[in-house]
Protein backbone atom coordinates (compact mmCIF):
# COMPACT_ATOMS: atom_id res chain seq x y z
CA UNK A 1 0.00 0.00 0.00
CA UNK A 2 1.39 3.69 -0.72
CA UNK A 3 1.66 6.25 1.67
CA UNK A 4 -1.12 8.04 0.15
CA UNK A 5 -3.59 5.13 0.07
CA UNK A 6 -2.31 4.60 3.92
CA UNK A 7 -3.34 8.05 4.52
CA UNK A 8 -6.82 7.95 3.47
CA UNK A 9 -7.17 4.23 4.20
CA UNK A 10 -6.76 5.50 7.97
CA UNK A 11 -8.42 8.60 7.25
CA UNK A 12 -11.46 7.18 6.27
CA UNK A 13 -11.28 4.51 9.37
CA UNK A 14 -11.50 7.20 11.50
CA UNK A 15 -14.37 8.86 10.18
CA UNK A 16 -16.17 6.11 9.87
CA UNK A 17 -15.99 5.57 13.49
CA UNK A 18 -16.51 8.75 14.38
CA UNK A 19 -20.05 8.15 12.68
CA UNK A 20 -21.00 5.08 14.96
CA UNK A 21 -19.18 2.59 13.08
CA UNK A 22 -17.78 1.53 16.43
CA UNK A 23 -19.01 -2.18 17.94
CA UNK A 24 -16.29 -2.39 20.64
CA UNK A 25 -19.52 -2.72 23.64
CA UNK A 26 -16.65 -0.99 26.33
CA UNK A 27 -17.47 1.96 24.10
CA UNK A 28 -20.87 1.80 23.01
CA UNK A 29 -22.24 0.86 26.49
CA UNK A 30 -21.34 1.65 30.04
CA UNK A 31 -23.48 0.42 33.58
CA UNK A 32 -24.31 3.32 35.52
CA UNK A 33 -25.36 2.88 39.29
CA UNK A 34 -27.38 4.62 41.39
CA UNK A 35 -25.87 7.94 42.71
CA UNK A 36 -23.06 6.77 40.62
CA UNK A 37 -21.77 4.69 43.88
CA UNK A 38 -19.54 1.71 43.37
CA UNK A 39 -20.12 0.35 47.33
CA UNK A 40 -23.14 -1.71 48.68
CA UNK A 41 -23.90 -3.58 51.33
CA UNK A 42 -25.29 -7.40 50.68
CA UNK A 43 -28.71 -7.20 49.57
CA UNK A 44 -29.06 -4.08 48.54
CA UNK A 45 -31.26 -2.87 46.11
CA UNK A 46 -29.50 -1.10 43.45
CA UNK A 47 -30.99 1.34 40.61
CA UNK A 48 -28.82 0.73 37.07
CA UNK A 49 -29.10 1.54 33.50
CA UNK A 50 -27.16 0.63 30.86
CA UNK A 51 -25.78 3.82 29.40
CA UNK A 52 -26.08 3.85 25.20
CA UNK A 53 -24.38 6.12 24.11
CA UNK A 54 -25.38 5.44 20.23
CA UNK A 55 -29.09 4.67 21.63
CA UNK A 56 -29.48 1.46 20.29
CA UNK A 57 -31.64 -0.84 20.53
CA UNK A 58 -31.43 -3.47 23.33
CA UNK A 59 -32.81 -6.75 24.59
CA UNK A 60 -32.66 -9.91 26.96
CA UNK A 61 -30.70 -7.74 30.11
CA UNK A 62 -29.69 -9.63 32.82
CA UNK A 63 -27.25 -9.04 35.10
CA UNK A 64 -25.02 -11.26 37.00
CA UNK A 65 -21.84 -11.57 39.76
CA UNK A 66 -19.80 -14.90 39.69
CA UNK A 67 -22.11 -16.29 37.62
CA UNK A 68 -25.06 -16.15 39.80
CA UNK A 69 -28.31 -14.14 38.06
CA UNK A 70 -29.09 -10.96 40.02
CA UNK A 71 -33.11 -10.15 40.59
CA UNK A 72 -33.59 -7.62 38.15
CA UNK A 73 -37.16 -5.56 37.57
CA UNK A 74 -37.91 -2.20 37.03
CA UNK A 75 -34.47 -0.97 36.77
CA UNK A 76 -33.57 -2.42 39.40
CA UNK A 77 -31.01 -4.91 40.79
CA UNK A 78 -30.86 -6.87 44.02
CA UNK A 79 -27.73 -7.49 45.69
CA UNK A 80 -28.54 -11.29 47.00
CA UNK A 81 -25.29 -12.82 46.19
CA UNK A 82 -23.22 -15.14 48.94
CA UNK A 83 -19.83 -13.55 47.40
CA UNK A 84 -18.84 -10.25 49.11
CA UNK A 85 -16.21 -7.75 48.55
CA UNK A 86 -14.45 -6.69 45.53
CA UNK A 87 -16.93 -8.03 42.71
CA UNK A 88 -17.31 -7.30 38.91
CA UNK A 89 -21.05 -6.67 37.95
CA UNK A 90 -22.02 -7.86 34.52
CA UNK A 91 -24.26 -7.05 32.16
CA UNK A 92 -25.65 -9.38 29.41
CA UNK A 93 -27.90 -8.47 26.93
CA UNK A 94 -28.61 -8.61 22.86
CA UNK A 95 -28.30 -5.85 20.44
CA UNK A 96 -28.67 -5.69 16.62
CA UNK A 97 -28.49 -10.04 16.89
CA UNK A 98 -24.85 -9.76 18.45
CA UNK A 99 -24.84 -10.78 22.28
CA UNK A 100 -22.98 -8.14 25.11
CA UNK A 101 -21.26 -8.86 28.27
CA UNK A 102 -19.95 -5.92 30.20
CA UNK A 103 -18.99 -5.43 33.53
CA UNK A 104 -18.20 -2.72 36.26
CA UNK A 105 -16.55 -3.24 39.61
CA UNK A 106 -18.12 -2.77 42.64
CA UNK A 107 -17.71 -3.38 46.56
CA UNK A 108 -20.42 -5.90 48.03
CA UNK A 109 -19.89 -5.33 52.46
CA UNK A 110 -21.60 -6.98 54.84
CA UNK A 111 -25.15 -5.54 55.86
CA UNK A 112 -24.43 -5.52 59.51
CA UNK A 113 -21.78 -4.38 62.20
CA UNK A 114 -19.62 -7.23 63.69
CA UNK A 115 -20.30 -8.80 67.15
CA UNK A 116 -18.23 -7.85 70.06
CA UNK A 117 -17.00 -10.72 72.27
CA UNK A 118 -14.37 -11.07 74.73
CA UNK A 119 -13.10 -14.26 77.09
CA UNK A 120 -12.96 -15.93 80.20
CA UNK A 121 -10.30 -18.08 81.19
CA UNK A 122 -10.56 -21.40 82.25
CA UNK A 123 -7.51 -23.04 82.45
CA UNK A 124 -3.60 -21.90 81.88
CA UNK A 125 -1.19 -24.80 80.67
CA UNK A 126 2.54 -24.34 80.20
CA UNK A 127 3.95 -23.50 76.79
CA UNK A 128 6.76 -23.96 75.22
CA UNK A 129 8.44 -20.30 75.45
CA UNK A 130 10.82 -20.43 72.27
CA UNK A 131 8.16 -21.55 70.10
CA UNK A 132 7.67 -18.74 67.46
CA UNK A 133 3.80 -20.14 66.60
CA UNK A 134 2.15 -20.26 63.40
CA UNK A 135 -0.29 -22.53 63.60
CA UNK A 136 -2.53 -24.99 66.37
CA UNK A 137 -5.00 -27.11 65.68
CA UNK A 138 -6.38 -30.56 67.56
CA UNK A 139 -6.76 -33.63 65.96
CA UNK A 140 -8.02 -36.88 67.99
CA UNK A 141 -7.42 -35.01 71.18
CA UNK A 142 -3.69 -33.94 70.41
CA UNK A 143 -2.63 -30.94 70.01
CA UNK A 144 -0.94 -30.26 66.97
CA UNK A 145 1.62 -27.06 67.00
CA UNK A 146 3.44 -25.36 63.54
CA UNK A 147 6.32 -23.09 64.80
CA UNK A 148 7.93 -20.25 62.46
CA UNK A 149 11.46 -18.38 61.90
CA UNK A 150 14.07 -20.11 59.33
CA UNK A 151 16.24 -22.25 61.80
CA UNK A 152 13.84 -22.71 64.44
CA UNK A 153 10.39 -23.81 61.94
CA UNK A 154 8.68 -27.35 62.87
CA UNK A 155 5.77 -29.29 62.85
CA UNK A 156 4.91 -31.04 66.34
CA UNK A 157 2.57 -32.81 68.66
CA UNK A 158 2.52 -31.20 72.36
CA UNK A 159 0.63 -33.04 75.40
CA UNK A 160 -1.27 -29.36 75.75
CA UNK A 161 -1.41 -30.28 80.01
CA UNK A 162 2.20 -30.10 80.36
CA UNK A 163 3.60 -28.47 77.59
CA UNK A 164 5.76 -31.36 76.36
CA UNK A 165 6.92 -32.26 73.00
CA UNK A 166 5.59 -35.80 71.92
CA UNK A 167 6.90 -35.92 68.32
CA UNK A 168 8.52 -33.24 65.74
CA UNK A 169 9.83 -32.37 62.56
CA UNK A 170 11.74 -29.80 61.58
CA UNK A 171 11.58 -27.92 58.29
CA UNK A 172 14.71 -26.89 56.29
CA UNK A 173 16.45 -23.48 57.50
CA UNK A 174 15.62 -21.98 54.13
CA UNK A 175 11.83 -21.70 55.09
CA UNK A 176 9.93 -19.92 57.42
CA UNK A 177 7.05 -22.37 58.94
CA UNK A 178 3.53 -20.85 59.27
CA UNK A 179 0.01 -22.33 59.52
CA UNK A 180 -1.52 -26.05 59.91
CA UNK A 181 -4.30 -27.71 59.37
CA UNK A 182 -5.18 -31.63 59.62
CA UNK A 183 -7.60 -33.70 57.86
CA UNK A 184 -7.61 -38.11 57.07
CA UNK A 185 -4.92 -38.02 58.85
CA UNK A 186 -2.53 -35.53 56.92
CA UNK A 187 -1.12 -32.76 58.32
CA UNK A 188 -0.85 -29.91 56.06
CA UNK A 189 1.87 -26.95 56.79
CA UNK A 190 2.18 -23.70 54.70
CA UNK A 191 5.81 -21.67 54.56
CA UNK A 192 5.59 -17.85 54.24
CA UNK A 193 7.50 -16.74 51.30
CA UNK A 194 8.67 -19.94 49.56
CA UNK A 195 5.40 -20.77 47.84
CA UNK A 196 5.84 -24.12 49.25
CA UNK A 197 3.64 -26.43 51.76
CA UNK A 198 4.36 -29.86 53.41
CA UNK A 199 2.53 -32.96 53.82
CA UNK A 200 2.96 -35.01 56.77
CA UNK A 201 1.82 -38.38 58.48
CA UNK A 202 -0.05 -36.92 61.08
CA UNK A 203 0.78 -40.69 63.23
CA UNK A 204 4.18 -40.09 63.25
CA UNK A 205 4.95 -36.45 61.25
CA UNK A 206 6.87 -38.29 58.63
CA UNK A 207 7.21 -35.76 55.47
CA UNK A 208 5.07 -37.30 52.77
CA UNK A 209 5.15 -34.45 50.20
CA UNK A 210 5.24 -30.84 48.97
CA UNK A 211 2.98 -28.60 46.81
CA UNK A 212 3.04 -25.39 45.29
CA UNK A 213 0.82 -22.17 45.82
CA UNK A 214 -1.15 -21.11 42.72
CA UNK A 215 -2.57 -17.54 42.74
CA UNK A 216 -2.17 -16.70 46.93
CA UNK A 217 0.77 -14.38 47.51
CA UNK A 218 1.93 -15.73 50.45
CA UNK A 219 1.39 -18.62 53.03
CA UNK A 220 -0.48 -17.53 56.78
CA UNK A 221 -2.75 -19.61 58.01
CA UNK A 222 -5.12 -22.89 57.67
CA UNK A 223 -7.82 -24.75 58.39
CA UNK A 224 -10.40 -26.82 57.24
CA UNK A 225 -14.30 -28.17 57.49
CA UNK A 226 -13.84 -31.64 56.90
CA UNK A 227 -13.63 -31.27 52.83
CA UNK A 228 -11.77 -28.55 51.78
CA UNK A 229 -8.82 -26.26 53.31
CA UNK A 230 -9.17 -22.56 53.61
CA UNK A 231 -5.92 -20.77 53.69
CA UNK A 232 -5.14 -16.85 54.34
CA UNK A 233 -1.84 -15.34 52.50
CA UNK A 234 -1.91 -11.61 53.87
CA UNK A 235 -4.97 -10.35 51.91
CA UNK A 236 -8.40 -9.90 52.17
CA UNK A 237 -8.36 -13.45 50.63
CA UNK A 238 -8.68 -16.45 52.37
CA UNK A 239 -8.09 -19.25 49.59
CA UNK A 240 -10.33 -22.20 49.16
CA UNK A 241 -7.85 -25.51 48.19
CA UNK A 242 -8.86 -28.64 47.06
CA UNK A 243 -7.25 -31.22 50.08
CA UNK A 244 -6.35 -34.20 46.90
CA UNK A 245 -4.97 -31.34 44.38
CA UNK A 246 -4.07 -28.95 46.19
CA UNK A 247 -5.45 -26.74 43.82
CA UNK A 248 -7.04 -23.16 44.32
CA UNK A 249 -10.45 -23.58 43.89
CA UNK A 250 -11.39 -19.98 44.88
CA UNK A 251 -11.48 -17.71 48.02
CA UNK A 252 -13.50 -15.62 50.07
CA UNK A 253 -13.06 -12.17 51.04
CA UNK A 254 -12.92 -10.75 54.45
CA UNK A 255 -15.18 -7.88 55.00
CA UNK A 256 -16.72 -5.58 57.38
CA UNK A 257 -20.06 -3.69 56.87
CA UNK A 258 -17.89 -0.22 56.79
CA UNK A 259 -14.76 -1.67 54.65
CA UNK A 260 -12.75 -4.74 52.67
CA UNK A 261 -10.30 -6.37 55.82
CA UNK A 262 -6.83 -7.91 54.97
CA UNK A 263 -5.47 -8.85 58.46
CA UNK A 264 -6.54 -12.64 58.70
CA UNK A 265 -3.65 -14.84 60.30
CA UNK A 266 -4.13 -17.88 61.86
CA UNK A 267 -7.05 -19.89 61.20
CA UNK A 268 -9.59 -22.63 62.96
CA UNK A 269 -13.26 -23.80 61.45
CA UNK A 270 -15.85 -24.19 63.50
CA UNK A 271 -19.67 -24.80 62.70
CA UNK A 272 -19.20 -22.57 59.71
CA UNK A 273 -17.54 -19.70 60.65
CA UNK A 274 -13.78 -19.32 60.45
CA UNK A 275 -11.64 -17.90 63.70
CA UNK A 276 -8.96 -15.89 62.51
CA UNK A 277 -6.02 -13.90 64.55
CA UNK A 278 -6.02 -10.48 63.81
CA UNK A 279 -2.45 -9.93 62.60
CA UNK A 280 -0.75 -7.68 65.05
CA UNK A 281 -3.39 -7.61 67.06
CA UNK A 282 -4.79 -8.87 70.57
CA UNK A 283 -7.91 -9.80 68.71
CA UNK A 284 -9.76 -12.18 66.72
CA UNK A 285 -11.94 -12.51 63.80
CA UNK A 286 -15.39 -14.46 63.67
CA UNK A 287 -15.41 -14.86 59.67
CA UNK A 288 -18.59 -16.38 58.09
CA UNK A 289 -16.84 -19.41 55.88
CA UNK A 290 -19.47 -18.86 52.92
CA UNK A 291 -19.63 -15.05 52.63
CA UNK A 292 -16.44 -14.04 54.50
CA UNK A 293 -18.71 -11.67 56.26
CA UNK A 294 -16.66 -10.82 59.82
CA UNK A 295 -19.45 -11.26 61.77
CA UNK A 296 -17.74 -10.90 65.29
CA UNK A 297 -14.56 -8.88 67.20
CA UNK A 298 -12.75 -10.73 70.03
CA UNK A 299 -10.98 -8.71 72.26
CA UNK A 300 -7.88 -10.69 73.74
CA UNK A 301 -6.40 -7.47 75.21
CA UNK A 302 -5.13 -8.32 78.67
CA UNK A 303 -3.54 -11.49 77.85
CA UNK A 304 -0.41 -10.83 76.70
CA UNK A 305 0.30 -9.47 79.87
CA UNK A 306 -0.41 -13.00 81.62
CA UNK A 307 2.60 -14.46 80.13
CA UNK A 308 6.70 -13.96 81.34
CA UNK A 309 7.83 -10.83 79.54
CA UNK A 310 10.97 -11.02 78.07
CA UNK A 311 12.50 -9.10 75.24
CA UNK A 312 12.02 -12.31 72.58
CA UNK A 313 8.14 -12.00 74.04
CA UNK A 314 5.93 -11.89 70.20
CA UNK A 315 2.22 -10.61 69.46
CA UNK A 316 -0.65 -13.47 70.28
CA UNK A 317 -1.09 -16.11 67.43
CA UNK A 318 -2.54 -19.63 67.31
CA UNK A 319 -6.00 -20.68 67.64
CA UNK A 320 -7.18 -24.35 68.23
CA UNK A 321 -10.69 -25.51 68.90
CA UNK A 322 -10.98 -28.50 71.18
CA UNK A 323 -14.57 -29.94 69.83
CA UNK A 324 -14.60 -32.99 73.30
CA UNK A 325 -14.01 -29.87 75.65
CA UNK A 326 -15.86 -27.19 73.53
CA UNK A 327 -13.09 -24.49 74.30
CA UNK A 328 -11.41 -22.88 72.38
CA UNK A 329 -6.97 -22.97 73.07
CA UNK A 330 -4.97 -19.61 72.19
CA UNK A 331 -1.61 -18.50 72.79
CA UNK A 332 1.46 -16.06 71.37
CA UNK A 333 5.13 -16.00 69.72
CA UNK A 334 6.97 -16.96 72.61
CA UNK A 335 4.71 -17.24 75.06
CA UNK A 336 5.10 -19.86 78.20
CA UNK A 337 1.44 -20.59 78.77
CA UNK A 338 -1.34 -21.76 76.46
CA UNK A 339 -4.51 -20.56 77.18
CA UNK A 340 -8.38 -22.31 77.59
CA UNK A 341 -10.57 -19.73 76.50
CA UNK A 342 -14.29 -19.58 76.52
CA UNK A 343 -15.75 -16.75 74.17
CA UNK A 344 -18.58 -14.48 75.87
CA UNK A 345 -20.75 -11.57 74.24
CA UNK A 346 -19.03 -8.72 75.64
CA UNK A 347 -21.84 -6.31 77.87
Amino acid sequence: MSPLKFVIFSFLSLLFLACGGEKDPSKLFQIELSDRKNTFAQNDTVLLRIKNRKDLSIEKVSFSINGQTLPYADGAIVLNTPSLGNQLLKASFSFDGTAVEIDKKIKVLSSKAPKLYTYNIINEFPHDIKAFTQGLEFYNDTLYESTGREGTSFVRKVDFTSGKILQETALDATYFGEGITVLDNTVYQLSWQNRTGFLYDATNLKPKGKFQYGESREGWGLCNDGKQLYKSDGTEKIWLLNPKTLQEEGYIQTVTNKSIFNKANELEYVDGKIYANVWQKESMMIIDAKSGAIEGVVNFGGLRKKVTQHDQLDVLNGVAYNPARNTFFVTGKNWDKLFEVEIIPRD
